[in-house]
Parts: C-alpha cells; sequence; structure tokens
C-alpha cells in the first residue's frame, strides 16, 4: 500500500495517537515546489476543524524541530471521510462486510481495480466478493483502497471495471 515513508510514519503517529485520535494514514508526495503532507485523523465522536487545528498545532511545532522533509510542501490533516482510506491489513479486518475499491501494482484475474465486499481477512490476504467471484487479493498487491459508501452502492456508482 502506498503512503508516507516509514521515518515520517514513526515521527507523526504516536504524536497523533498521544492527543487521543486514531492515525488513519499518512500520504506523502514530495514535490521541490509543492510538496503534500496528508494525516487522516480520525476518533469515535467523529472528527471537527478543531480537531484538525490541534493536530496540526501539534505536528507542525515538531516538523519545525525535526526538519524529516527537506523540500517545500503543505501539511494538512483531514477526517478520512465516508470513502475513508484504507493503508493497514487490520483496517481491512474492522470493516469486514463493507465493500471497498482496490486498485492493484499488477493484474489479478486480468483486472487492475475491483470494486467488491470484504469477506474475509486471512494473514495478509483480503477476500473480496464482486456478484459471484471471489477475489483473494493480497495486501501487498493493493496500490490503493478507499471504503466504497453505502450511497454510491445504492445508486450502483464506482464500478472496479
Amino acid at each position: 500500500m502506498k503512503q508516507a515513508p516509514e521515518h515520517l510514519i514513526a515521527l507523526i503517529e504516536p504524536i497523533v495517537e498521544g492527543l487521543g485520535y486514531e492515525c488513519v494514514g499518512i500520504d506523502y508526495n514530495p514535490n521541490p515546489k509543492h510538496g503534500l503532507l496528508r494525516i487522516y485523523i480520525d476518533s469515535e465522536n467523529g472528527i471537527l476543524v478543531e480537531d484538525c487545528t490541534k493536530v496540526s498545532h501539534q505536528i507542525s511545532g515538531v516538523l519545525d524541530v525535526e526538519d524529516p522533509i527537506p523540500d517545500n510542501y503543505q501539511l494538512e490533516i483531514s477526517s478520512p471521510g465516508e470513502d475513508r482510506p484504507f493503508y493497514k491489513i487490520s483496517q481491512f479486518e474492522r470493516f469486514i462486510g463493507q465493500t471497498v475499491l482496490v486498485n492493484l501494482f499488477k493484474t489479478i484475474d486480468g483486472r487492475r481495480k475491483i470494486t467488491g465486499k470484504i469477506k474475509q481477512v486471512v494473514d495478509d490476504v483480503v477476500h473480496l466478493q464482486e456478484g459471484e467471484h471471489i477475489f483473494e487479493v493480497p495486501f501487498a498487491a493493493m496500490s490503493k483502497a478507499r471504503l466504497v459508501p453505502e450511497y454510491l452502492i445504492e445508486k450502483g456508482g464506482r464500478s472496479g471495471k
């Protein structure tokens, strides 16, 4: 799964969790002029702008002192939203029964994208059901994964084909 480098995760996750939030995941898109560091946070009560501001203030201070990113970048703190991104195998386990859209590094059964209901997770393999077909997708084969909100499923949106 594509995510921020390990040194950024090791620096940021403990700060977010120390503030009482779940660190859902961290995206880092480097660029010498317009880099982006996006941190997704969540809590049982949901996320408000004030929560993002609180985390941003703490993270900014640590990033200024530690200086782990040499280039210019924009820091963004966000709720994962209804189409939350997945970064860890445990997130698939947590959402068994829900539908996800998975992008793959290479094809599985001729597919680069699969939209399916999470049936089970065995070791590091996610079993996704699309129609009558079950795909066994190794976590390491996934480049990106997102939850598909119920309202999109009801409207017939987001096809994996």
